[in-house]
């Protein structure tokens, strides 16, 4: 890839994370700083090519749901993280589908490996979220006006399942209590 490609995605990233970032702040998700872990970056980019291939087909008609997916294995894999790493750090992507498959992973994460009840207050708020920063991430593949179905809209999506993923991490993250501390 020719470096000012590489140069533009980079920025577009960066931009994609921060406005993604503010939002989650707004909504009290994160504290303005985003979370983050080496394992679960690995974890990620292990599991990234499994995940593009479910996704990418899905774009046309469910462009929310093919990168709102992406920030669900992140919270996934920060729960697993948080849990126990050591068995988790290897699971196949193919654990966090659902009973229908990649269709309803998103359910199968909250319900199954977060906890939450469907139904419940938390759930509800945490997919409410999740369905602003997808939208606010498909929106800002569609500001660039790139060319669909070409290369380049190829990286921008990834970049944004890069960004969500992180997101989706950061949020679990401090859902369960981590946080940045000055050390003394």
């Amino acid at each position: 890839m020719e470096q000012t490609l590489i140069d533009y995605l980079d920025k577009f990233e960066e931009k994609l994370r921060k406005n993604l970032l503010k939002l989650a702040t707004d909504r009290k998700a994160l504290d303005g700083k985003l979370l983050e872990s080496d394992d679960l970056k690995e974890f990620w980019h292990r599991i990234e090519p499994n995940y593009m291939a479910d996704a990418v087909p899905q774009i046309a008609s469910y462009p929310t749901v093919s990168v709102a997916w992406a920030l669900y294995l992140g919270l996934g894999a920060a729960y697993y993280w948080d849990s126990d790493w050591t068995t988790y750090s290897s699971t196949a992507y193919e654990t966090f589908y659902g009973d229908q498959g990649f269709d309803n992973m998103d359910d199968h994460i909250v319900r199954d490996i977060l906890g939450l009840p469907l139904e419940s207050e938390e759930a509800k708020k945490l997919v409410t979220l999740i369905q602003t920063l997808a939208q606010e991430a498909v929106d800002m593949i569609r500001h660039e006006q790139i060319e669909p179905q070409s290369k380049m809209a190829f990286y921008a999506f990834a970049r944004a399942c890069d960004a969500m993923f992180a997101i989706g991490t950061a949020i679990q993250l401090k859902r369960m209590g981590y946080k940045f501390e000055k050390m003394q």
